[in-house]
């Protein structure tokens, strides 16, 4: 469908090419419309000086500033004219902080011409670090006193808005550019139907955008805000909507557990009783399995709460119907796991066609790329004449020569490892489209549930099976104490002479592959911390590369660890080598397992009780509770602790306190989103750069999600096809681009 025509045309007609091809490159901005929903990302005011506090370390930055001070520094050099090289540097200052400018060499007497004591500007540049201190290295400025009054005034009045700018494309001069298209917002046509709009009391698009970049005051700032959130959130619950009412429409197999069959002789043999909360999602899996459309069902909870039990009693009952069920796994190690434990859990029942195989006992299989020939050719036999009811695989799974004899029921676990194209792949694999169970492991705040994965219903285990023993977690602070990274030793030492086992877990490999890579990107830092260091942690995080795996083996092998079993595990060794290594580990032979973030989720060695995670503070927050979830599964008590070498007052430590304080997942993961920022939550961008959620915020605007979701529901319900709403199908034509649209269609 056409977009309103003044918001299609390419912006090289408009702001001229070169500016265009900035914008289209850095920016990701093409149209009149894309630049128009460009949208600031602050407004310093005139007479107020902007915080210079909570600058992000690596990134490029826009800020309202008073000089403090300049004075210019004469160096011999022999590069310069006359032998001798001038440095210009300029403090800078918002009354509570102060910020460094460096220029050198002949970038210097423009500078130093304007930039005198007093002068307030707007400077733009890449925070970088030099001596402990933050300083932006040449930026590019533009004066707010006595300047060019048509280069200033005529944009920016009592507020001026920074924008999410580039090195290439100063803040000021996307806000001149912003100044030519603003007319056209005129033309925007308002997706909200006017019943909504006027319900909730929201002010029109064309308002609304005009008074997010020129607002008159905070107030229009607000009610700009309050709009476009609205807009962003209601689009995009409309669009999730839409894809629910599709899949209720689409046919499928209803599989219902057959009595005395599999699923009750399974139940019959469990040492334990199902907690309250497994057995509430269970009945929901099992009424969703029971209807004559697929089920599209995301399976969250705690780390430890049982997930994999209510999937495989999901499995079962699909067997029981007569179908056939896959578990899609994102590595070999977690695929072997499942496939050892389910087979354990399951004992004869496993053993379907062989020798000493229960009545009702089905086939379990396993399926992954690096399997021999033979071994390979016969699981694919099974699954295409139907003789494995199960089948556990990596994205083997997926490829094209793989069939089955009736695939019912698909699982995903670790949904966020997975592409979508993979794991429609394997839904298409049915006669009908099977039922969907989606599981993570990793705790989801109910607005990014709504949100991420808007398109199906949700069930949540947020208990934890009896017997599972608490878990007591430390920050190690080596740099400081480092009599405390001995003790932690000790502990481990201690844990093992009572029969138990430990993990040590370390950012990197350490073979010739992971040196090259660590060498390329050790200047590089994840968004997370990009958002929260500060210059002590990043020449603290300079001073050494990541900890590795091979390293630390062979330091604790002859040191502190001297005598003990040690062994390690990372993702480069052969599948067969991880196995056998998984295998010692789980029967006891090995005491510590030196490992990467491969056992991040999925192990389960209920007598391991101890975890020690060194350098903590380069994993994200969700990533370290994931790893502290291998302990504590039996009933010995767990310890897990976190070894950094962050200076106390440092947001790496404060990120490091928040894990060791509590084990609430959920808590966790809002902390995480936090401090990560959302991303794209549509597609798999999640580097928080460009997301397709530029006002809303998912964790802050929880209200009105629920209430966008709400409304989407029943516009959704009176007009599937939006025949008598072209505005809004316009609004999810422009949202949605082709990826996102293929991307809500394979959900």
């Amino acid at each position: 469908m056409d977009l309103v025509p003044a918001l299609e045309e390419p912006l090289k007609k408009v702001v001229g090419p070169a500016t265009a091809k900035v914008m289209a490159e850095h920016l990701g901005l093409h149209t009149v419309g894309d630049l128009l929903h460009h949208y600031p990302r602050r407004y310093a005011e005139r007479g107020e000086l902007t915080r210079l506090a909570d600058l992000p370390l690596d990134e490029h930055v826009t800020v309202v500033a008073q000089v403090a001070s300049a004075r210019l520094h004469t160096f011999a050099s022999s590069k310069a004219p006359r032998g001798q090289g001038q440095r210009l540097e300029v403090t800078i200052t918002d009354g509570s902080g102060e910020l460094r400018l460096v220029f050198f060499g002949r970038g210097v007497h423009k500078p130093h011409t304007d930039l005198l004591p007093g002068t307030r500007a707007m400077f733009a540049g890449k925070v970088s670090v030099f001596n402990h201190r933050l300083q932006l290295a040449h930026p590019a400025y533009e004066l707010l006193r006595g300047g060019d009054p048509d280069a200033v005034d005529s944009w920016a009045g009592a507020l001026i808005p920074i924008y999410p700018a580039c090195k290439q494309l100063e803040s000021w001069k996307i806000a001149k550019s912003v100044e030519t298209v603003l007319p056209s917002a005129q033309e925007a046509l308002d997706p909200l139907p006017p019943a909504l709009r006027e319900g909730r009391a929201l002010i029109p698009l064309p308002e609304a955008l005009l008074k997010i970049h020129r607002p008159h005051s905070k107030a229009d700032i607000a009610a700009a805000r309050d709009r476009l959130k609205w807009d962003e959130a209601f689009v995009l619950q409309v669009a999730l909507a839409r894809r629910r009412y599709a899949d209720a429409q689409l046919p499928a197999v209803a599989r219902r557990p057959k009595d005395g069959g599999l699923l009750d002789a399974f139940d019959a043999k469990l040492p334990f009783t199902l907690t309250e909360g497994q057995q509430k999602v269970s009945k929901e899996i099992f009424d969703d399995l029971a209807t004559e459309h697929p089920m599209h069902r995301l399976l969250q909870g705690e780390v430890g709460s049982g997930k994999t039990m209510v999937a495989l009693r999901a499995m079962l009952a699909v067997v029981d119907a007569g179908g056939q069920a896959a578990m899609l796994a994102p590595t070999e190690v977690l695929a072997q796991q499942h496939h050892r434990s389910i087979v354990e859990m399951m004992g004869e029942l496993a053993e379907g066609g062989m020798l000493g195989g229960a009545e009702q006992a089905t086939k379990v299989t396993l399926l992954t790329g690096s399997m021999g020939a033979a071994a390979r050719r016969q699981a694919l036999l099974d699954l295409v004449t139907g003789e494995a009811g199960i089948v556990i695989g990596t994205h083997a799974l997926i490829e094209d020569k793989v069939q089955f004899h009736d695939l019912g029921l698909v699982v995903v676990d670790e949904q966020h490892r997975f592409g979508v194209e993979q794991r429609d792949a394997l839904r298409g694999k049915g006669k009908q489209p099977p039922h969907l169970l989606v599981m993570t492991a990793t705790p989801i705040p109910r607005t990014v549930a709504m949100t991420v994965f808007g398109d199906l219903e949700t069930s949540v285990l947020d208990q934890l099976p009896a017997g599972r023993s608490p878990i007591a977690s430390h920050v190690v602070p080596a740099q400081d104490k480092p009599h405390f990274l001995a003790r932690a030793w000790e502990r481990v030492r201690e844990e093992v002479e009572k029969g138990h086992q430990a993990y040590v877990v370390c950012p990197r490999i350490g073979d010739e592959e992971d040196e090259a890579a660590a060498k390329k990107g050790a200047k590089k830092k994840s968004v997370e911390e990009k958002s929260a260091d500060r210059a002590e942690e990043a020449a603290a995080a300079e001073k050494r590369p990541p900890l590795a795996v091979l390293d630390v083996a062979e330091q604790l092998a002859r040191g502190p660890l001297s005598g003990l079993r040690v062994e390690v595990l990372h993702g480069r060794m052969q599948p067969d080598d991880k196995d056998a290594v998984m295998r010692r580990f789980a029967a006891g032979e090995t005491q510590v397992l030196v490992a990467t973030t491969v056992i991040e989720v999925g192990v389960n060695v209920p007598n391991a009780t101890a975890m020690v995670i060194m350098d903590a503070d380069r994993f994200g927050v969700s990533q370290l509770h994931q790893l502290r979830g291998r302990v504590g599964r039996g009933s010995a008590p767990g310890l897990c602790l976190l070894v950094t070498d962050m200076p106390e007052a440092s947001p790496a430590r404060a990120r490091l306190g928040a894990v060791a304080s509590t084990l609430d997942g959920f808590e966790l993961s809002r902390i995480d989103l936090e401090q990560r920022r959302e991303g794209d939550v549509l597609g798999q961008a999640q580097s928080g750069v460009r997301s397709s959620l530029r006002m809303l915020a998912v964790i802050d605007d929880e209200e009105i999600i629920a209430a966008a979701r709400e409304e989407a529901v029943t516009v959704v319900a009176k007009d599937p096809a939006l025949e008598h709403l072209p505005e809004l199908r316009t609004a999810l034509d422009a949202l949605l681009d082709a990826e996102r649209e293929q991307y809500l269609d394979k959900g």
